[in-house]
This record gives C-alpha cells, sequence and structure tokens, in this order.
C-alpha cells in the first residue's frame, strides 16, 4: 500500500494542529519510555504498522529494552513493569478500545493510586494523541518503511 493522500500538504493548518498537540505531550511530566509504551499498545491494538515502528524505533534510541518493548502486548503477566506503568497500560488499552471497555470507577482510582490529576489528565492526552496518529495514518495508506 502507498499513501493515499499527502495530508501534510493538503491540509497543513490541521496538521500542524497536530503536531502542536504532540508537542504539549512531550512536555508532560511523565517518563518519556513510558509515553512511548503508551503509543506502541495503543498501535498495536489498532494495527498501525506505521506507528508502531516508529514508536519501537524512537523507545530503542531512548534506551527501553528489547524485552520490555517486545512484551509490551502481555504487560499483565510481566514482572519487568513496573506498578505506575501497568496502571497506564491499561488506562491506554481502556481508552483505546473505548466502545467496548470504557474507563471503570476502579481502573480510574487504580490509575490515580499512580498519578496526580494533572498526570491522569496528561496520559488520556497521550492516549488520545497517538489513537489520532494511528487513525490519521491507517486511513491515508502510511505504511512501515
Amino acid at each position: 500500500m502507498e499513501n493515499r493522500i499527502d495530508y501534510h500538504h493538503v491540509s497543513p493548518e490541521a496538521f500542524n494542529i497536530m503536531l502542536e498537540m504532540e508537542k504539549y505531550t512531550k512536555t508532560t511530566g511523565l517518563d518519556r519510555k513510558l509515553r512511548e509504551l503508551i503509543k506502541i499498545r495503543a498501535s498495536q491494538l489498532n494495527g498501525c504498522a506505521h506507528c508502531l515502528n516508529m514508536h519501537t524505533t524512537d523507545a530503542r534510541k531512548m534506551g527501553e529494552t528489547e524485552q520490555r518493548i517486545y512484551c509490551v502486548s502481555a504487560w499483565e503477566e510481566c514482572t519487568f513493569y513496573n506498578d505506575d506503568e501497568k496502571a497506564a497500560l491499561e488506562l491506554t488499552e481502556h481508552v483505546t478500545l473505548i466502545p467496548t471497555k470504557r474507563v471503570p470507577n476502579e481502573l480510574y482510582n487504580r490509575v490515580r493510586e499512580h498519578f496526580s490529576e494533572k498526570e491522569y489528565v496528561d496520559l488520556i492526552f497521550i492516549i488520545n494523541q497517538i489513537n489520532s496518529w494511528n487513525r490519521l495514518a491507517i486511513s491515508m495508506g502510511n505504511v512501515a518503511r
């Protein structure tokens, strides 16, 4: 599959808004490796090879281990993710699959045990941002290169 539309040039205003949100997500106090794990997990759930390729590469550059990158789809069964990461990854799954999973109060309360109100909001923005990028990449025909 080749790119269907060069949306960067067709709609630069909208693309720039996406880039501004991406810049914001990088300014949060959340760990940068955690941000990449979130992006990898959401991209796995959405089946976005373009974003998976990008974010696994970025995670490696940040020093993330191959073990943690490969196993993020089975994070619940792993001892090498801490409780903060597990809470954020579970939230990622629920927000990404919101039509069927929702975000129950029990999950919200558990995430809040690990993250402040501001960090919770930032997590939601990061999760929504990668879901938006996934949907753009998939619908526009972006491929992993």
